[in-house]
Order: C-alpha cells, then sequence, then structure tokens
C-alpha cells in the first residue's frame, strides 16, 4: 500500500479553506514512510515539508533532552533545587488567593522547585491562559517588555510536588541549562544538539533566508480563518526554552529519531540509551495530566488529554498509558505546539510522526483532525 491515505488526510485537512497549509513527516524502522504539504503557507507559496513553521511548546522536549545531557555528565542533579542555579527560583512565591479587595496573598512555598519539577510541570508555574489564579494575578503586575525575563517571574499557583499545571517551568528549565554551562541557550543547542543532529533549520532566530520559506500564521474566528501578524521578540533577553523555536517537520523528525534511536541518530549519539528511557517514564507519581481550561481563547480551546484515561508525564513528554484510537502504543511519548503542530514518538512500534500548521487558538478541531487522520494513515503504512 502506498502513501495515498496519508496524501488523502492532509489533502482533506485544507480542502475548502478548514486549514491554510499543513506539512508532515513520518519514520518508522523500514525509514521514511513520509514527507509531504498540502495547502499554501502564504498566499502564492505552496506548503512545503521545509516550510518553516513556529513550533512553540515543541521546543519543550528539546530543551529537556540538553537538561539531561547535563544531568549525564554530573552537572545537574534531577532533584537539585532550580534555585542553586538561578536566583528568582530561591525566592519565587506560591500565590495563596486574594483577600477580599483583590489583593494577592503570597508566601513562600513549603519546599524547593527542583529540576525534575521544572521538567514534568509539577513545579507550580501556570501559564495565565491556562490557570485561573495567573488569569487574574497576571494582568495586576506592571507590564514587561518583551523578551523580558521579568515576564516570566510570576509566582507558583501551588507547592512544588503537590500537582500537575502546565506552565513556564521549561522556559525557567533553560535559564538553568545557561547558568550551567555558561552559554547562552541557542549556543548550547547548537554546539550539543542541533549542530550534531545536522538540524540546520531549527533556530530561535531565523535567518533572511529561512524567513522567505515562513509560513504565515492564522486566527480561527466564527467567521473562519483569518491572517495574523505574528513574530516573537528578536534577541529577547530569555530565550523561552518552553516554547521559542522555529522548525520544518523535517528537521523536527531528525529530533524524534534521535529519542526514536535511544539517543543516537545517523551515527551522532547525543544522549545515552539510558537517559531516554528515564525521559520516556511517567514521573507524575499519584498526579495525573488531565490538561486545562482555557482563559484566553484566542490562544487555546479548553484540552482534555485522552478523556476516560491516566495520563503520564515523562521528562518533557506526555505519556499515554493506553493504545489509542489511531494505533499508538501504551508509552509512546508526545507532545503539540501552540499553533497546532504535533507529534509523537511510539518505541514499541518503531514509528513516529511530525505534523504542523499555523493557527491559532491550539487545539483546533479541525487540526486536531488532521493529525488524527494522518497518524492512523502512518500506522496503516509503517
Amino acid at each position: 500500500m502506498g502513501n495515498e491515505g496519508i496524501d488523502a488526510a492532509l489533502a482533506s485537512a485544507v480542502s475548502g479553506g478548514r486549514l491554510v497549509g499543513v506539512a508532515a513527516a513520518a519514520w518508522s524502522r523500514r525509514g521514511l514512510v513520509y514527507d509531504g504539504a498540502f495547502g499554501e503557507a502564504v498566499p502564492g507559496r505552496p506548503m512545503r515539508p521545509d516550510t518553516i513553521v513556529w513550533i512553540a511548546s515543541m521546543t519543550k522536549a528539546v530543551t529537556g533532552a540538553a537538561v539531561m545531557q547535563l544531568v549525564e555528565r554530573g552537572v545537574l542533579g534531577l532533584d537539585q533545587p532550580a534555585g542553586d542555579l538561578v536566583a528568582y527560583l530561591r525566592r519565587v512565591q506560591v500565590l495563596d488567593g486574594f483577600d477580599p479587595d483583590g489583593t494577592p496573598r503570597l508566601r513562600p512555598p513549603l519546599r524547593p522547585v527542583t529540576v525534575r519539577h521544572l521538567l514534568t510541570h509539577t513545579s507550580g508555574f501556570g501559564y495565565d491562559w491556562a490557570e485561573e489564579s495567573l488569569a487574574r494575578y497576571v494582568p495586576t503586575l506592571r507590564e514587561a517588555a518583551p523578551g523580558s525575563q521579568a515576564g516570566f517571574e510570576q509566582p507558583l499557583t501551588f507547592d512544588p510536588g503537590d500537582g500537575w499545571s502546565y506552565g513556564i517551568g521549561i522556559d525557567w528549565a533553560g535559564r538553568v541549562v545557561e547558568a550551567a554551562t555558561g552559554q547562552r541557550l541557542d549556543a548550547y543547542f547548537r554546539d550539543h544538539l542541533l549542530g550534531p543532529l545536522a538540524m540546520d533549520d531549527t533556530t530561535f532566530s531565523p535567518s533572511a533566508a529561512q524567513r522567505e520559506r515562513l509560513a504565515g500564521m492564522h486566527l480561527r474566528t466564527p467567521e473562519g480563518l483569518t491572517a495574523m501578524p505574528f513574530g516573537l521578540p528578536e534577541d529577547p533577553e530569555m530565550l523561552m526554552g518552553g516554547a521559542g523555536l522555529y522548525s520544518t517537520v523535517v528537521d523536527y523528525l531528525r529530533f524524534a529519531r534521535m529519542i526514536l534511536g535511544g539517543g543516537s541518530l545517523d551515527g551522532a549519539r547525543v544522549l545515552a540509551p539510558e537517559t531516554v528511557e528515564l525521559m520516556a517514564r511517567n514521573h507524575l507519581g499519584d498526579l495525573t495530566a488531565p490538561g486545562w481550561r482555557s482563559f484566553r481563547p484566542v490562544y487555546s480551546n479548553d484540552v482534555e488529554l485522552f478523556p476516560g484515561h491516566r495520563t503520564g508525564w515523562g521528562l518533557t513528554f506526555l505519556v499515554n498509558t493506553h493504545t489509542t484510537p489511531e494505533g499508538r502504543s501504551p508509552g509512546s511519548l508526545a507532545w503539540a505546539g501552540l499553533a497546532n503542530s504535533y507529534y509523537w514518538i511510539d518505541p514499541r512500534s518503531g514509528v513516529t510522526g511530525v505534523f504542523a500548521t499555523q493557527v491559532l487558538p491550539f487545539f483546533d478541531e479541525v487540526a486536531l483532525g488532521a493529525f488524527s487522520a494522518f497518524e492512523r494513515a502512518v500506522y496503516d503504512v509503517a
């Protein structure tokens, strides 16, 4: 059987303007299963597998890999207080509610934030668009300059280790990498991950030539999709280890293949097999990762992860505990980016895939349906 089913899944996604452009790539133990694209990156320029897209929170796994390289070398410990390296993480407070007049109540945390907490979203850090207390608190702060560290200096919403909340913890993990190595995060990535893995189109700052391949961003409104301006701050004070990278589906597939290959790709080893195995374990203990309710609908819809099933979290990866309808095995790894890019890594079946479009808000029904159809079609031929 050929790839007609995959082509059909992606072509359907852009039919009738449901999505503007989609790109996807997949790999199995047999080799490359697929790389293709449909629709337009921008008007008059077709979407291609090498189209540059903002991958947003797909950055988190790359930062996690950087952290784990340092854990391997003994530079960092997973249960080390992150405040040993980053001053703000020593003084961060817990938002413990609000007084009747609306004044926030802050207190010291019962225990320090550790590196493991940052990677597993159990630190207490959240996003103000996915956490009610932060949605109320953040607007009371003085507006921070775009790209500044001050924009990330938010309180915790619970004591570290006491809950799960999707948030900015991995942005702070990027700061930990910088403090531990003395390198800016982009330089560390280049020298230790992106360079060795030949991920030449993955970057915090696209070049002029790469910007010529950049896909436009769209917003889904009740009237349909509308083009919207988008760009991250240039040369920011704090590079976003949680959401700052641009990439392509074929480039990110190389990172996914490295994880699938136990830390090695095409002769370049960047992680030990036992480190990858550790990253792939569920580190939540008795906790679960249910998703979130959105408090800023322009960024995200409400998100429910695997309804009816307990969901685990590894060292930056979502871990499913059951076989999914698409064919993904239990113990597979996955996550996504805010503009509806998605990936999964299935070590048991030896299959991995990456899907990208550029539309807000996150968890878009059309994009999710297209990703699901793509994944099913990949398993049909893999």
